[in-house]
């Protein structure tokens, strides 16, 4: 399996949405439970600015070669090492020399 292993921004932030499943009653008596036993993945939006083009190349090339679907090894800014997807990105060249590449990482759990 592969392994992203260029640094983001130190800014980057991560962010969960638990999976709940909800049943309502009619009286608003509402119960919770997890759905599943991997509920919370973290998501983060990573930034990796002022990249010469050598290192945006690196970047968009890991990614496209994965295209969303086939998932890699990567430890977040946090420290949690486990197998990611990007679903998505995009860069913007910021003058002729530097450029900044946008990513978000989704934590899954299996292959």
């Amino acid at each position: 399996m592969a392994t992203f292993t260029i640094a983001p921004d130190f800014s980057s932030p991560m962010s969960k949405q638990p999976r709940v499943l909800t049943a309502q009653f009619g009286d608003g008596y509402q119960q919770r439970v997890g759905d599943g036993i991997n509920i919370a993945p973290e998501e983060w939006s990573l930034r990796f600015s002022t990249r010469t083009p050598a290192e945006r190349d690196a970047i968009l090339a890991f990614l496209e070669a994965r295209n969303g679907v086939e998932s890699f090894d990567w430890t977040s800014p946090r420290g949690t090492v486990g197998k990611f997807i990007c679903p998505t990105w995009s860069y913007t060249p910021d003058n002729a020399a530097t450029n900044t590449v946008t990513a978000t990482f989704r934590q899954v759990f299996g292959s």
